[in-house]
């Protein structure tokens, strides 16, 4: 790559980019890699940066965790649809210094289920061999009663509703001396005093759809959420189909029980859950719903949802 943009959130990793970013950027300068960098000054920052940049540079970094690697992938993404819709990204590598960093598991797309994410060296010498593969897209189309019309947005790795979308919500409370896989525990535990039972109609593709009673439904072009959860772990981002898992409605001890499975991958056989692949899956409710995606919250309650796969989309350093 020739030249680059950094974009760097110095928020992101509860402090973890503010303290190494000085480390990262000599390692890169040391590595011959050209580039400019940008910081991001507050949420939604990073998505016009990398679409500004595309035609400028020859490939966008997101430094920081999996919410900056999100809004990096979202602007690149929408600078290729607004460049004629099919092609893919101009190139997206990683620096992983987030908290739970789940995206930079999938890279490259057949690293083993349970695997770490690499650490900011190894991104260093991923961006200085410049090696991409083309990865899959989720686009999501959500409408509520606000936007009958319907918006649209990408999600790269893993998004889901219910339990998943209010705990995400309760890791902002955690106190900051809580990093990783602690901070990811801490907000589970505070979900569990009080989470939705959601009533979904559910259609995978052009099939019959139908009703169920779920305490949380993921939808995965990857594999792993919130640091350690593993909750789609057969999924890749490069075969051309979405992952899902259907969890039904369950009850405290049950999900306690849950946890050490999904920490390992282990939980795709149980009765109480059903994992399926679609290249488009509808969600509806008679109640409005949250949605976590990439550990953003990229809309406001929902009644509807189509998640569907955009294969080879996204350019990514591996």
């Amino acid at each position: 790559m020739s030249r680059l943009l950094v974009i760097r959130n110095p928020a992101a990793g509860r402090g973890r980019v503010r303290a190494g970013w000085p480390q990262v950027e000599r390692a890169l300068r040391d590595a011959g890699v050209a580039f400019e960098q940008a910081v991001t000054q507050s949420r939604g920052d990073a998505i016009g940066l990398a679409r500004e940049a595309c035609g400028r540079f020859d490939g966008v970094v997101a430094v920081g965790g999996d919410g900056t690697v999100h809004e990096v992938a979202n602007g690149l993404l929408q600078a290729a649809d607004a460049a004629g819709g099919e092609g893919a990204s101009l190139p997206l590598a990683v620096v992983p210094l987030g908290s739970g960093d789940d995206f930079a598991k999938v890279l490259p797309p057949e690293a083993a289920v349970g695997a770490r994410s690499f650490g900011w060296q190894e991104a260093v010498a991923k961006i200085a061999r410049s090696h991409t593969r083309a990865f899959d897209v989720m686009q999501l189309t959500g409408w509520s009663d606000d936007t009958p019309a319907g918006q649209t947005h990408f999600c790269i790795n893993i998004m889901d509703v219910g339990f998943g979308a209010h705990a995400n919500m309760n890791l902002a409370t955690m106190p900051l001396w809580l990093k990783g896989f602690a901070a990811y525990l801490g907000a589970i535990l505070k979900t569990l005093v009080q989470y939705p039972r959601l009533q979904l109609q559910v259609q995978l593709d052009d099939g019959e759809p139908v009703e169920l009673g779920t305490t949380m439904t993921a939808i995965a072009n990857g594999r792993c959420f919130g640091s350690s959860f593993w909750v789609c772990p057969q999924a890749r981002p490069d075969d051309g189909v979405l992952d899902v898992m259907l969890a039904q409605a369950l009850g405290r001890l049950t999900i306690l029980g849950l946890i050490p499975k999904l920490t390992r991958g282990k939980h795709v056989s149980l009765p109480l859950l059903r994992m399926a692949q679609a290249r488009r899956v509808t969600l509806s409710s008679d109640r409005p719903f949250l949605l976590e995606a990439d550990g953003e919250m990229p809309f406001g309650p929902l009644r509807r949802l189509q998640a569907r796969v955009l294969p080879a989309r996204l350019t990514v350093m591996v």
